[in-house]
């Protein structure tokens, strides 16, 4: 995020906050977990395509008995989603979406099998959507955003680890998508995160912090 926490300006273009050390890092870090989920906003805006980059750490995935791209996972509450996005197109694990339950019908016959729709309530709930992956398998589950999702996770005490990088400028636009949202957050002053880490990447800096929550 900016130093004003933005995680993107208001403009057409996708604002680029970190440098290629740091996407490095992010990518070494995709590649020690089991699934990674983003929400419906940022499929639609970043379309993202959320595979592991590096070949040698898809080797290593791969000879430690893991595939070598993770699931992808998403939330949408009103089942906009393009099939054609890199979200679905792009590796062969599986995609799965959790959809609110008025959309599951219309959404599963417009994805045609590219994904995985599974209905998990009205609106979309996340206890439902984690205990689901948790069956499949899922042990560990990387958020990459955005806002919204973001908020969700740290509101509901659903995240163990927040990896914040802060990069060294200002966007100031009040129209501009934000880190997190207004919401009632259990990390406040008398139950503060952890730090665990703090990294210089260049002229950005990594700060590692562990959530503590009621489930300790």
């Amino acid at each position: 995020m900016s130093v004003d926490g933005y995680i993107d300006d208001a403009g057409p273009e996708r604002l680029r906050l970190s440098n290629t050390a740091d996407f490095d890092r992010v990518d070494a870090v995709r590649a020690g977990y089991d699934a990674i989920l983003v929400g419906a906003g940022t499929v639609r805006s970043d379309d993202p395509g959320l595979l592991v980059k590096s070949p040698t750490r898809k080797e290593r995935r791969l000879a430690r008995g893991a595939p070598a791209d993770l699931t992808k996972v998403t939330l949408t509450n009103s089942g906009d989603l393009d099939p054609d996005s890199r979200f679905f197109t792009s590796g062969e694990e599986p995609k799965i979406v959790y959809c609110a339950s008025p959309a599951v019908c219309e959404l599963s016959g417009r994805l045609d099998g590219r994904a995985e729709v599974v209905d998990a309530g009205d609106p979309v709930n996340l206890p439902t959507a984690l205990a689901d992956l948790k069956r499949r398998g899922v042990r560990r589950l990387m958020v990459e955003g955005g806002g919204s999702v973001h908020t969700q996770f740290l509101t509901s005490g659903l995240a163990d680890e927040l990896h914040l990088v802060v990069a060294p400028f200002f966007v100031g636009d009040p129209c501009a998508p934000r880190f997190v949202r207004p919401g009632i957050f259990p990390q406040d002053a008398k139950r503060p995160m952890r730090l665990a880490e703090t990294t210089r990447i260049g002229d950005v800096v990594l700060l590692r912090y562990l959530i503590r929550t009621e489930r300790g």
